[in-house]
This record gives C-alpha cells, structure tokens and sequence, in this order.
C-alpha cells in the first residue's frame, strides 16, 4: 500500500503543480517512488483541466523536469479519505484545507519540511509576477522536498 501526498495552491496551475513534479524527482532519488504518491490540486476550481500556467512549465523545464502532462483538479473534502498527508503552500490555504478536514488530518504548510525556512514560512504565489518569481518558487520547492523525502524515507521505513 502507497502512501499518499497531495500538494495544495489556490488554482493549481504554478506552485502545487511544480511542488509535485519536484516532490516525485525527489522521492524517486531516495527510492521511494514505489512507495508514496503524489498528486496536486488547488482549493478553488477556476483552471481544472487547464495545463500547468507556462511560466511555471517553462521554468520546470529549464531545471530539466517534465510538468507538461498536468491538468488542474480542485481538491475534495472526500479526498481526506484517501490521502495522507496534505500540504498546503501557504496559510490562506492551509485554513481553507483544515475547514475542509476530518478530525486527525494531517494538513500542514508544505516548507515545514524545509529545514532551513522559518516556522510558518509559505510557497509564495507567483501568477502575478514575472518569471523570477516561478524560480524563486522552484528554489523553495526543492529545498521542502528533499526534506520531506528525507522526512518520509525515515519515517515509512520504521
């Protein structure tokens, strides 16, 4: 049996998009790409079917990752019943995700896995910004992933 990640932004199409495709690169280079899935989706349902925002494809493929089989999805209340972990790129979300959980949830902020952001440190949303923004997001991305592969690698191998 997998275990389950499910990466949170408002309309997935920038940031939990690009968290996924990093976060699998990641639990694949600590040999847990049998072991955990991950998905993405976004709390609001503006873009679902739409492919990833091009800027955030563009700077993935430039770090040389594939995000262009990607298509949007809002994330459901009945997906707590099938996912493990939930993470969040930033607050607003975060309490969008927790209004939505059951009782024992595990909902968190996606850079607590980053060992060197401060507690309470979000993935910042770069859809109105310029391309720096999406490598900014691809930076802090990176940096919460390893961490969390790292995390997962000790935890699911008890």
């Amino acid at each position: 049996m997998s275990y389950r990640v499910c990466v949170v932004c408002m309309g997935n199409i920038c940031r939990s998009p690009m968290a996924e495709v990093v976060l699998r690169k990641a639990l694949a280079d600590h040999g847990l790409d049998g072991v955990v899935t991950v998905d993405s989706a976004g709390t609001g349902g503006w873009h679902q079917g739409h492919p990833m925002d091009e800027r955030a494809s563009a700077t993935l493929a430039e770090n040389g990752y594939d995000g262009s089989s990607h298509r949007a999805r809002q994330f459901l209340a009945n997906w707590f019943g099938q996912v493990d972990l939930v993470l969040a790129m930033d607050e607003e979300n975060l309490r969008a995700l927790r209004r939505l959980a059951p009782p024992g949830s595990d909902v968190r902020l996606f850079r607590s896995f980053d060992p060197d952001a401060p507690v309470g440190a979000e993935v910042p949303d770069p859809y109105y910004g310029d391309r720096e923004g999406f490598a900014d997001v691809l930076t802090m991305v990176r940096a919460a992933s390893d961490g969390l592969a790292k995390h997962l690698s000790e935890t699911l191998s008890r």
